[in-house]
């Protein structure tokens, strides 16, 4: 039986850590003038990698998913 509990609070955990990550990412999706990409990034210096690796993982993420959808391979737009 305590192998099941293990199960599904390892369950509840993970999917609580899902929701925080799509709350998280779409905070972020809200910066996106360059002006306040800028300053975005800005805070983000004042603090080591280790501690802003999973806000600049989801920033590469929205970053290549807007330019990949903005212009496709080559710099054309998808039909």
């Amino acid at each position: 039986m305590a192998f099941v509990k293990k199960i599904r609070t390892a369950i509840v955990h993970r999917a609580i850590e899902r929701r925080e990550h799509r709350l998280l990412s779409t905070e972020l999706a809200a910066f996106q003038s360059p002006a306040e990409r800028a300053e975005l990034d800005e805070l983000i210096a004042r603090h080591s990698a280790e501690e802003t690796r999973l806000i600049r993982a989801i920033l590469d993420q929205q970053d290549y998913e807007r330019h990949r959808t903005a212009g496709g391979v080559g710099g054309h737009r998808a039909a």
